[in-house]
């Protein structure tokens, strides 16, 4: 007779395999930072934002975001990137039992040079302003601001990347978002099926412009990521498409 074995096992070792390895940091090293919150425990404050993600309920991110301060929001090449972050050093106000969170820098947090002392997201120190629901898992609302230590992790995402059309006929603008792993994209090229490959400019946070008229023609993208790992998104937006439309790609990062 012949023997049967199970396959269930397997199946169970393979998504606790690709899960731990999904959450192996880009960075193993923790940096020392602090962290505050704004808006309110609905996300209230904390939509729109630097980075041109608009409303994070619609586009996937809720409320596991954060505002960076200049020394980690790069210009806005940071939008995107996801981070681990622990309270630490501070056991009256850090909440116990809770490792850690994570993620997705979608804000940034500005400066007041009028306000030196006080203000933590001068430079050079390294800030994270919490969603309200972000910053009362790990510490005491009453804290205010609580210590912390933060390392960059990849950001897991459902579905493709994804890019939506803004702008008119003689200036596209196209957001670059959903995107995994590292998150943060560093640059992007532009092809219609009637023209060759041109680089983007980054217009501000993740919108990315052209001023190449391409009406009518089905677009391509080539997008590479911080970690300097690049795709091919061939034809992923058809040739009829309107502004103001996202089209999902079938492939991510």
């Amino acid at each position: 007779m012949a023997k049967s074995y199970s396959l269930v096992p397997l199946a169970l070792f393979t998504i606790f395999f690709v899960h731990a390895l999904a959450r192996t940091p880009l960075d193993s090293r923790w940096y020392d930072a602090h962290a505050t919150f704004y808006g309110d425990m609905q996300g209230g404050e904390t939509m729109q934002g630097a980075c041109g993600y608009g409303d994070l309920f619609q586009q996937g991110y809720g409320l596991e975001t954060a505002a960076l301060s200049t020394a980690l929001f790069n210009e806005g090449y940071s939008c995107g990137a996801c981070f681990e972050i622990k309270c630490v050093n501070d056991p009256r106000w850090c909440v116990k039992n809770v490792n850690s969170i994570t993620v997705t820098a979608t804000n940034f947090c500005p400066p007041n040079y009028n306000k030196p002392d006080g203000n933590w997201c001068n430079p050079p120190l390294k800030h994270f302003d919490l969603s309200m629901k972000m910053f009362t898992t790990i510490a005491i609302y009453q804290a205010g601001i609580v210590p912390v230590q933060y390392r960059r992790v990849p950001c897991i995402k459902s579905g493709g990347v994804r890019f939506e059309l803004r702008g008119n006929p003689y200036f596209l603008m196209v957001l670059v978002y959903n995107v995994a792993n590292a998150g943060d994209v560093l640059r992007v090229f532009i092809k219609g099926s009637n023209t060759d490959w041109a680089q983007m400019t980054r217009n501000w946070g993740q919108i990315w412009h052209t001023g190449i008229n391409l009406v009518g023609q089905d677009l391509s993208f080539w997008v590479t990521t911080s970690d300097k790992k690049a795709l091919e998104f061939v034809s992923v937006i058809p040739s009829n498409w309107q502004f103001g439309q996202t089209y999902q790609a079938s492939r991510n990062f």
